[in-house]
């Protein structure tokens, strides 16, 4: 028999990645480079997360589609083996009361039903004069200030809070608190006090406003819910929570998709060509659809845990183990989209899973797609000229969110 070296493991097992995955900087748009080949060899795989725990990785896109509709599969984060994002998350998961984001049919379909009216595509679309006008009102702004200017304060922010802000009721003079607040809660570099802090901080917030909508209802999503828990059908702590969750995903996803789309597109000059030229609604609804796909900004990954034994592929996801659901990796899956590495607007890519898939996909898309729709097909033809004001490779880029995107977008015109 051969000598092994000393210490060595004839049969070791391979080891086992890390996750969330390091990206490769010199092509920042693209998902990190490891995950196309684990797509490829080992679509469903163990990974190791931030408190050693090894849950399953799914990255291929058909794998996705199948997971988030599996009754099997639960988004009860009370669970003790959920595969929570980061340590905060963790420590107030046994603590968070039930939402839409962490609950299982019945109690899923109930909190849905409760919040889902004004999110129909009916309601968004009757919002869309409002939200051009909004639009052209930032990009004046915008004009007639410095140039350069950053994008993400002129434009990628201002606009999805004031739209937010309206639909509940929330008073847009304190978006500085609830951006500042929506990011420390959502940061996982920050310390579980820290990011608890930013959470109860909303929370109070958020109580002390619909406290208001109860008292003084008016035409707005709160003072919606806050007939719904005089009527009885929501409590008073489910609908403030509600309220907090949607003032923090109604304005972060959205403003990191318009800078990072833009940025995109700056470095796509073809293909933003197509966009600014195009004054077809169809088109430029499928450009936001194929620009979802390509940045699939939310880089956490989706988490669930299974409620029983699921056999997939050539591998047994045991009862209680984690997933993670890669959404980069799925929307890069050249089985669903051929040459998916490729930006190509005329491409048909509504079948992405850049919202997620099945009964938790994304409350807010319709709206994020009007808006995204909106911005795409008006700041560059308004603004023909537009250019980076700063090399890429010096744009700070934000990896601890939930949302991958740039930390600021100079650009000049």
């Amino acid at each position: 028999m051969a000598d092994t070296l000393a210490g060595a493991t004839p049969d070791a097992a391979p080891a086992v990645p890390e996750y969330p995955m390091p990206r490769d900087m010199g092509c920042p748009l693209a998902p990190p480079p490891a995950l196309g080949p684990l797509r490829d060899g080992k679509p469903v795989t163990k990974v190791r997360i931030w408190n050693g725990s090894t849950p399953w990785l799914i990255t291929r896109h058909a794998d996705q589609r199948a997971l988030l509709t599996d009754p099997r599969v639960s988004n009860d984060d009370h669970q003790p083996d959920f595969p929570h994002v980061n340590a905060h998350r963790a420590a107030i998961a046994p603590h968070t009361p039930k939402l839409i984001t962490n609950t299982d049919a019945p109690e899923h379909t109930r909190l849905r039903r409760s919040v889902n009216a004004p999110f129909l595509v009916k309601r968004i679309e009757a919002m869309r004069p409002a939200i051009q006008k909004t639009v052209d009102g930032l990009i004046d702004t915008m004009l007639a200030g410095p140039n350069p200017a950053d994008l993400l304060t002129a434009l990628a922010l201002p606009l999805p809070s004031l739209v937010i802000a309206d639909l509940l009721g929330v008073p847009y003079k304190d978006h500085g608190f609830f951006q500042e607040n929506s990011n420390r809660a959502l940061d996982s570099s920050l310390t579980a006090e820290e990011a608890s802090a930013a959470s109860r901080a909303l929370g109070q917030y958020m109580d002390t406003l619909f406290r208001e909508k109860l008292d003084t209802p008016g035409d707005d999503v709160l003072s919606e819910m806050a007939g719904r828990v005089k009527s009885g059908e929501m409590a008073h702590q489910e609908a403030v929570n509600m309220g907090v969750a949607m003032l923090i995903a109604g304005h972060e996803t959205t403003a990191t998709m318009i800078s990072l789309g833009t940025l995109a597109l700056l470095r796509h000059p073809d293909q933003l060509a197509l966009l600014r030229e195009s004054d077809d609604p169809k088109f430029i609804a499928g450009a936001v659809e194929e620009l979802l796909r390509y940045l699939s900004i939310v880089h956490s990954g989706l988490r669930r845990v299974a409620k029983e034994d699921i056999e997939i592929g050539d591998q047994v996801i045991r009862k209680g183990d984690g997933l993670l659901f890669d959404l980069h990796a799925a929307n890069w899956d050249p089985q669903a989209f051929p040459a998916s590495e490729r930006l190509d607007l005329s491409r048909p890519a509504r079948q992405h899973n850049a919202f997620g898939y099945g009964p938790h996909q994304c409350l807010g898309q319709n709206l994020a797609r009007l808006e995204l729709q909106v911005v795409y097909g008006t700041l560059y033809k308004r603004v023909p000229t537009l250019s980076l004001a700063a090399p890429i490779e010096q744009l700070p880029f934000n990896h601890t969110g939930t949302t991958y995107g740039v930390k600021c977008l100079p650009v000049r015109w």
